[in-house]
């Protein structure tokens, strides 16, 4: 009796549904398409986060089955893309909120929502400055250990000299030569 293994299958990678689309969140398809561990698998967010920021306000309330099962949305996706990234910059969470809220009160917060952003992408700007710098002291000691590695390498075939740890002679060793 042959059996064939059943084929596998992956999540959909929901982030990239129409990510960059140009689509509002707040026009985008309201349509409950994707299951919550397809969120989890897409999102890298776990389900309790999920559920956690639908509690806080940072996803509206999400649509579920006739047996209770959260579905989300296109607009659902692109609004955790979006959260991700302001997450993955530093944005804390009550920033994010204070986003969400700008959106939900509609275009007259537009010139709030620039400036929140504004001062955030300013903030991005400084750590990534930091980080260069960072970056840059990092490559200035790992130069200049490989190029001291090298040095004692190169001194040590010269010189024929075992490479092995040796121990200083102890103090009273020392004396009694």
């Amino acid at each position: 009796m042959t059996t064939t293994a059943a084929p596998q299958t992956t999540a959909p990678n929901l982030l990239n549904c129409g990510a960059h689309s140009g689509v509002a969140v707040e026009t985008a398809d309201r349509t409950g398409r994707h299951s919550i561990s397809e969120m989890v698998a897409s999102t890298g967010l776990s389900a309790h986060t999920l559920r956690w920021y639908e509690r806080i306000g940072l996803l509206g309330p999400v649509d579920r089955t006739h047996s209770g099962q959260r579905r989300y949305c296109d607009a659902d996706v692109r609004r955790l893309e979006f959260l991700g990234r302001l997450r993955l910059t530093g944005m804390s969470v009550a920033d994010m909120l204070r986003y969400v809220e700008l959106v939900r009160e509609g275009e007259h917060t537009l010139a709030d929502r620039r400036d929140l952003l504004v001062v955030h992408r300013e903030e991005v700007r400084l750590k990534l400055a930091d980080l260069h710098a960072t970056l840059a002291v990092l490559d200035y000691k790992i130069d200049l250990y490989g190029d001291t590695l090298e040095s004692l390498e190169s001194s040590e075939a010269l010189e024929g000299r075992n490479t092995e740890c040796v121990s200083p002679p102890s103090p009273s060793a020392a004396a009694a030569s």
